[in-house]
């Protein structure tokens, strides 16, 4: 199919008449094509500096199928006193009946001033009564606490504060308003799912409570989600004063997030996960000494299907990141 786009832009605009023309291209599209309906599942924040607005639109356009219904990305530029817009509704061109659903994205410029009354400008702007996310990918958290009151979903990346102990800190205390989607959370994922299959058989299950040592390599900028990593193992295997030792290893590696996870147990057998092309490598040593080595396919999604993953997880609750937080807080410090 051929992706085709509808466009409206505005130079000293308002949030209200932003909407009105959101209204009049769905309409005028309808009208033309009534197979064309707009996507109405969630609404999607994003405030960025001016400088980042080309890095962090190629970053969403990466996202893959889980696109949000409708972005709004607040672009802020120091010395700017009015709101320039531009609004974009894309869709597939289809022949017959085929239903079609439309995205629809708004760009705002908006100076820093605006920042005070950013909910006077987001909320007309907004479909009602879906869930909100907001992302605030460089600076300007602070447009969080204004934004409070009208999002129901943060979503944030612990990698990006330089100090581990400050983004968890900030993580916990989102936990107490909003739910939070964390992208250090979702570089784990893979490993989290090979590491519970592997341990999923019931002969093999007894090993979870031997383990003697848990060695983790990340990128050097990667530790939160190394020590997400280890507080899912203590939360889910409930370690108390006897766990096992732990290292976390910093590594060159080019992509962010983790290098490999090795597992020991009592009786010298131990599991080893390696990134790898085109998945992990696993290797694997039995008490008697014997080893094997095998391929596991397609567990890498890379940066872009991370960020999708993470628009995707807005619809959903993962029960076990605020108590793999929680415990990361407490067993690496």
């Amino acid at each position: 199919m051929t992706v085709s786009e509808d466009v409206w832009a505005e130079n000293d605009t308002t949030p209200d008449e932003i909407e009105a023309a959101l209204r009049n291209l769905l309409r005028e599209r309808h009208a033309a094509n009534r197979a064309i309906a707009p996507a109405r599942v969630l609404n999607l924040v994003v405030v960025v500096d001016r400088a980042w607005k080309g890095e962090v639109a190629n970053r969403l356009e990466r996202v893959g199928r889980y696109h949000p219904s409708r972005t709004i990305l607040c672009s802020v530029e120091e010395d700017r006193d009015t709101l320039d817009a531009v609004a974009v509704m894309s869709y597939e061109e289809s022949s017959g009946s085929e239903l079609t659903v439309a995205h629809e994205r708004v760009e705002i410029d908006m100076g820093v001033q605006h920042l005070s009354r950013l909910d006077t400008i987001v909320d007309p702007v907004l479909v009602t009564e879906l869930p909100t996310m907001l992302w605030t990918p460089q600076r300007h958290r602070d447009a969080a606490e204004v934004l409070m009151p009208i999002i129901d979903v943060i979503l944030l990346d612990s990698e990006d504060e330089a100090d581990v102990d400050t983004a968890f800190a900030r993580a916990s205390a989102l936990l107490r308003s909003v739910y939070v989607v964390d992208l250090a959370w979702l570089r784990t994922t893979p490993w989290r799912e090979r590491l519970a299959a592997a341990f999923d058989p019931a002969d093999r299950r007894p090993a979870l409570s031997r383990l003697t040592d848990v060695q983790i390599r990340h990128r050097a900028d990667s530790r939160a989600s190394a020590e997400l990593l280890v507080g899912w193992l203590c939360s889910r295997l409930h370690w108390n004063g006897n766990r096992p030792q732990i290292g976390l290893d910093p590594v060159e590696q080019e992509a962010p997030g983790l290098a490999g996870v090795k597992v020991a147990w009592e009786g010298g057998c131990s599991l080893s996960l390696d990134r790898d092309r085109g998945g992990l490598t696993a290797r694997e040593r039995a008490p008697n000494g014997d080893e094997r080595l095998w391929k596991v396919l397609g567990a890498s999604r890379g940066e872009g299907g991370i960020l999708g993953e993470g628009v995707r997880q807005a619809l959903l609750r993962d029960p076990t990141y605020g108590p793999a937080l929680y415990a990361a807080q407490e067993v690496c410090r």
